[in-house]
């Protein structure tokens, strides 16, 4: 493994920012010399971190229980291989799984309805043995995950922080209930990021890579939830959406997703109709879980 590459993935850059750099120096090692010998601008702190010795870095995953997974090794997401511009390495926490996969997002401000639809959507995709994807955000990636755990599922999270750095900390109990029930914590950015508005846009793709098909249960007009069925629909990835009030803020983007093709979800039992429809399609034969 390419230490210069670890040491890079250390420096908390956004994605496009590597991709440039990538594109102009070649190398992992040409870009580590140029940012610590400051020819590249970068913060301080970012050429502070990616000045520390790799070996060290590795030292520090160990203790912190987390793997850092290049894009070019066995563990990294084969649905993520399949997209332009995928992430050139994750930092997981836990376990991954080859069951297919359902992100389940939408708003924050969500309703008490909306909470509760989630909620039975996550439980209904573990009983059907799908993963359920999603952030951990409040609202309706929160209620999502807590159905999927309460169904005895596993959840596969996407942080915008590091994966050690709970956001929102009020979910720290969900998050731990997760990993204790097998799931995976995953983000593009180093241990110990803090959750920044720029970093969420890049982590909405991750979830929608990583999801075999994609339902939103509320959302405004706009929000991470229709940036990430935007990317959904770009990669080719079915979307779903809950219909709701025309004159209900939460509902607007639904219903202007079901208006432009997503597909409509009447509620639990048509979830799991559909779950279940589409299970022969994305079940890889033998499927079991592995470690990610």
């Amino acid at each position: 493994m390419s230490e210069a590459r670890i040491q890079l993935a250390f420096g908390g850059l956004s994605p496009t920012r590597v991709d440039r750099l990538v594109e102009r120096y070649v190398t992992y090692e040409r870009i580590v010399t140029a940012i610590t010998r400051r020819r590249v601008r970068v913060t301080d702190r970012m050429r502070e971190m990616i000045g520390v010795d790799a070996q060290m870095r590795v030292r520090q995953l160990d203790d912190l229980g987390v793997d850092l997974v290049f894009a070019d090794m066995p563990g990294f997401s084969q649905r993520l291989l399949s997209y332009e511009g995928h992430p050139r390495w994750l930092f997981n926490r836990g376990v991954g799984s080859l069951q297919p996969s359902l992100g389940i997002v939408g708003t924050r401000s969500c309703t008490a309805y909306g909470l509760e639809l989630a909620e039975m959507y996550g439980r209904v995709t573990a009983q059907a043995g799908w993963s359920v994807v999603s952030g951990l955000a409040r609202g309706i990636d929160g209620a999502a995950h807590r159905g999927a755990v309460s169904g005895g599922g596993h959840c596969h999270v996407v942080l915008g922080s590091g994966v050690d750095v709970i956001y929102p900390a009020s979910h720290r109990g969900l998050y731990h209930m997760i990993l204790d029930a097998g799931g995976m914590i995953s983000s593009e950015f180093p241990p110990g990021t803090p959750p920044e508005a720029w970093r969420f846009p890049t982590r909405n793709r991750i979830i929608a890579g990583c999801s075999d098909v994609l339902l939103v249960v509320e959302a405004g007009v706009k929000g991470g939830a229709l940036i990430t069925a935007r990317i959904a629909l770009d990669y080719g990835v079915p979307v779903y959406a809950v219909p709701g009030d025309v004159d209900r803020a939460t509902s607007v983007g639904t219903n202007l997703l079901i208006r432009d093709g997503a597909f409509p979800v009447l509620g639990p039992e048509d979830l799991a109709e559909v779950l279940d429809l589409l299970a022969p399609i994305y079940c890889p034969p033998d499927a079991e879980v592995v470690d990610a």
